[in-house]
C-alpha cells in the first residue's frame, strides 16, 4: 500500500503541476510578491510563496532594504480609501460597510505574510526576516509601519495558546543543548561541562518554550536553581566545586538567567507567562518551594549614572548598593517606565524589589554593568496578578522597606 500511495501521489503532484499558470523564471521578489497577492489558486500561491523565501535568502543586504522599502510603501494602506470607507460605516453599520472597512485599514503586505505563511517551515522564515528588518528599521523610519504589521501577525501566532513548555534537560537532543549554549544571554555558557553543570544536577532545572511551527528552535528559556535560602551571589550558584543539594529539600528556586532567543520575535512578551507556569510546575513537583525569585543583573545602572551628582546622604549603607536602590526605584525612560530592562521586565511580571547584594557578579560584565550589584526580584505568587495590575495601571513598584530605605540614603541629580 505504501508503494502504491507513493505512485498515486507522484501522478497527483505531476496533474497538479501541469495545471499551474505558466510563469517566467525571471520575475523579481517585488514581482512574485504582486503575483501572490493577486493568486486565487492554493498550489500555486504555495509555489510563489516559495520562490518568494528562496529570492529573498538570495539578496543582499542593500537589496533587502528595497525589498522592505518596496512593501513599505507599495502595499500600504490608502488613507482616502480607508476615510471613504469609514464615512460610509458611520452612515450604515452594516456588516457590509464594516468589511470593506477591515479591508480597507489592512495593508496587502499583512495578506502578503499570511501566504507566505502557509508554506511548511515559513514562519522561521518570516521571523528571521522580521530580526533583519530591525536592524534596518532604525535608520530608515518609513520601515516602521511594516515592523508594526510583523508584529501584529505575530501577537497572533504566538499567543500562549499555541507554546509549548518543555523542560531541557542533560538528555535533550544535542541540537536543542546547542541552542541553548547560543542564546544564553546573561551568564555566558563556556563549555559542555558548564552547561552540564546547569542541567543535570537534582537542584537544577531549565524550561523553554517551543512553537509548533518552530518545534526545533526555543522561543525563550529560563535557567533555574533550587536552593535553601534566597542567594546573594551568581557566581556561588555556578560554582564547579559546588555541592548539589537534593531537590526535594529545596525551600527556594531561583530564576537566575532569562534568554529570549529570537530577535524578530522583539516585543512579543513570553517571559510573564514562563515564569508563571514554570513557578505553578515545580510548585506541584516540590511541595517543599516556598519562595520564588531571581538574581538579577542591573544592566542599565552604569550607563545612567554617567555625568549624574551622587550625594551620600547617609553612611550606613554602601554606596554601591544605595545607588543601585535609587536607581532601580527613582530612574525612569521617557515613557514613565523604569529604565532599566531587566526591572521593567520583572515589574510588569508582577514581581516586587526584594533586595540588593554587593560583589554578586564580579564577571568583567557585571562590574561594567552594575558594579558587580544584583538584584533579588520576588514573585510571591499571592501577589503577582495585582501587583502586575498596579503596575500596568498606575507604574507602581512594589519594593521592601529595607530596599527603599537604601534608596533614601543617597541623592542623586542631573
Amino acid at each position: 500500500m505504501s508503494l502504491l500511495g507513493d505512485i498515486l501521489h507522484t501522478l497527483l503532484e505531476k496533474r497538479n503541476r501541469s495545471k499551474l499558470p505558466h510563469r517566467r523564471n525571471d520575475l523579481s521578489i517585488t514581482e512574485l510578491t504582486k503575483e501572490l497577492i493577486g493568486s486565487p489558486g492554493e498550489t500555486y500561491s504555495q509555489k510563489l510563496a516559495q520562490d518568494i523565501i528562496k529570492s529573498y535568502e538570495a539578496l543582499a543586504e542593500n537589496e533587502k532594504i528595497k525589498f522592505f522599502q518596496h512593501l513599505a510603501h507599495y502595499m500600504d494602506i490608502d488613507p482616502v480609501s480607508v476615510r471613504n470607507a469609514l464615512s460610509d460605516y458611520e452612515q450604515d453599520k452594516s456588516k457590509k460597510t464594516y468589511k470593506v472597512y477591515m479591508q480597507a485599514v489592512e495593508p496587502a503586505r499583512q495578506e502578503l505574510f499570511r501566504r507566505i505563511n502557509r508554506v511548511p517551515g515559513a514562519t522561521k522564515n518570516l521571523v528571521q526576516m522580521r530580526a533583519e528588518l530591525l536592524s534596518f528599521s532604525d535608520a530608515d523610519p518609513s520601515l516602521q509601519a511594516l515592523d508594526l504589521d510583523f508584529q501584529h501577525l505575530f501577537y497572533s501566532w504566538f499567543n500562549r495558546g499555541f507554546l509549548v513548555l518543555r523542560r531541557i534537560s542533560w538528555d535533550s537532543s544535542a541540537h536543542i543543548l546547542e541552542k541553548i549554549i547560543e542564546y544564553e544571554s546573561v551568564h555566558a555558557i563556556d563549555s559542555w561541562d558548564d552547561l552540564r553543570r546547569r542541567l543535570e544536577p537534582d537542584d537544577r532545572r531549565c524550561f523553554a518554550f517551543f512553537h509548533p511551527a518552530i518545534p526545533d528552535e526555543p522561543l525563550i528559556f529560563v535557567e533555574v536553581a533550587l536552593t535553601n535560602g534566597i542567594p546573594s551571589s551568581v557566581k556561588a550558584l555556578l560554582a564547579e566545586d559546588r555541592t548539589s543539594l537534593n531537590a526535594e529539600a529545596a525551600n527556594t528556586s531561583v530564576f537566575y538567567s532569562i534568554s529570549n532567543c529570537q530577535k524578530g520575535l522583539t516585543g512579543i512578551s513570553f517571559g510573564n507567562s514562563l515564569i508563571k507556569q514554570v513557578a505553578a510546575n515545580l510548585s506541584t513537583e516540590l511541595e517543599n518551594l516556598k519562595t520564588f525569585v531571581t538574581l538579577s543583573p542591573i544592566p542599565g545602572l552604569n550607563k545612567w549614572l554617567k555625568g549624574k551628582k551622587v550625594t551620600i546622604k547617609s553612611n550606613q549603607h554602601e554606596p554601591a548598593k544605595a545607588m543601585a536602590a535609587y536607581y532601580l526605584l527613582n530612574a525612569k525612560g521617557q515613557d514613565g517606565l523604569p529604565y532599566d530592562p531587566v526591572s521593567r521586565f520583572h515589574l510588569s511580571n508582577g514581581a516586587s524589589i526584594y533586595a540588593l547584594h554587593l560583589d554578586a557578579d564580579l564577571s568583567d560584565k557585571g562590574m561594567a554593568q552594575s558594579r558587580g550589584v544584583m538584584v533579588n526580584y520576588l514573585y510571591d505568587l499571592k501577589y503577582v496578578d495585582n501587583n502586575h495590575e498596579s503596575f500596568e495601571r498606575n507604574n507602581i513598584i512594589h519594593a521592601t522597606s529595607g530596599v527603599k530605605s537604601i534608596a533614601n540614603s543617597i541623592s542623586i541629580k542631573q
